[in-house]
């Protein structure tokens, strides 16, 4: 592996531990020659899976493109990176488990709703915010108030 600051091919591993349940492997590595720090994570390849958007246009399932998205809905807030990796390996495992080569984007989506609603609230509402194009005031007050309503007949976790 090469490192991202020099491009020195000489890095060494210096931690590696099983993450998003033993699927992927997270390694910190150092560069021997400027001594940088960076984390690389190893998965199984499998096969690709395509993306039916709404518009019936057909893309590759790209797992950074979501990382990125979730990224931007996150900014600010307590979610780690690590957090993040592990709902996309979560979100990647499922479609992987419906057996379909091709997935729908708004199903991806929903994953993703699920998921954040359960890790941060403000991340939540900001993916939404994109997801489903609120387009107005009061689309946006009406998904508050279903999340209200949701975390309110929900079970306390204490």
């Amino acid at each position: 592996m090469n490192c991202n600051r020099c491009h020195a091919a000489d890095t060494k591993v210096i931690e590696s531990r099983e993450v998003a349940g033993g699927k992927s492997i997270r390694r910190r590595r150092m560069c021997s020659e400027c001594t940088h720090r960076f984390t690389t994570y190893e998965r199984i390849e499998r096969p690709q899976l395509i993306v039916v958007k709404k518009n019936d246009v057909r893309e590759l399932f790209n797992r950074d493109k979501l990382l990125a998205g979730l990224y931007q809905a996150c900014e600010k807030t307590s979610v780690t990176s690590l957090q993040l990796e592990q709902l996309v390996s979560d979100i990647e495992s499922r479609l992987y488990e419906m057996g379909d080569s091709e997935v729908q984007s708004s199903h991806i989506g929903r994953l993703v709703m699920e998921h954040l609603s359960r890790l941060n609230e403000v991340a939540y509402v900001r993916f939404a915010s994109v997801y489903r194009r609120f387009r107005d005031i009061e689309s946006f007050e009406k998904e508050l108030t279903d999340m209200r309503k949701k975390k309110q007949s929900s079970p306390s976790k204490s």
